[in-house]
């Protein structure tokens, strides 16, 4: 199956997170001291109550859009993947700002995998890739728009009984058992910032 990328604005991807958050703008501020972001002056928008419509981060080539939730929203926490250079001087800079650090950087098909939590109530994966490691999600020996489902390889969180006869067990290590139950930790420790 072939993938068409469609037409998106400069610095934005084709799938870009919003983020409704309590605190707009102490969120942004910490991601762009954490990530480096980028803000975009002109797309920041106050409504009338003087919380933040609508404003917008660039991370790499992608675009965050992060607005105040109002009163009597639901909390809604967002969990986004970012790739970066160096994870760990990632999850400093996130600690040094009130993250809690929830996975630390563990080898992951290849790849580094890290997570934190930030002091709104939202959980960050923060990968590092390796373009020379094997790539664990495509099919074996072609590109992933030669479009063969044949020989695709098992990726976490697939039903690898279906096809592969590969099962979680079958896979599993010491380092994806870190990984799993840091996320089930963290997940059990996400709070509405409001109710505490």
């Amino acid at each position: 199956m072939s993938t068409r990328i469609p037409a998106a604005p400069t610095g934005s991807a084709t799938v870009d997170p919003f983020i409704w958050t309590d605190d707009a703008a102490a969120l942004i501020d910490f991601l762009v001291a954490v990530f480096g972001a980028v803000e975009v002056p002109e797309a920041r928008t106050a409504d009338s109550d003087g919380l933040v419509l609508h404003s917008e981060l660039l991370i790499g080539d992608s675009t965050l859009t992060i607005a105040d939730r109002k009163p009597g929203w639901p909390y809604t926490p967002a969990f986004v993947r970012v790739y970066v250079d160096d994870p760990e001087a990632v999850l400093s800079r996130a600690e040094e700002r009130g993250g809690r650090i929830v996975t630390t950087p563990t080898d992951f098909f290849g790849d580094v995998l890290s997570r934190f939590a930030d002091p709104f109530g939202h959980l960050w994966w923060v990968y590092k890739h390796n373009p020379g490691a094997a790539v664990w999600d495509e099919p074996t020996g072609q590109s992933a728009d030669e479009g063969s489902d044949e020989g695709t390889d098992w990726a976490p969180g697939e039903d690898a009984s279906a096809d592969s006869g590969q099962s979680w067990e079958s896979v599993t290590s010491p380092e994806l058992e870190y990984i799993h139950s840091s996320l089930i930790e963290a997940m059990t420790r996400l709070r509405d910032p409001r109710a505490e």
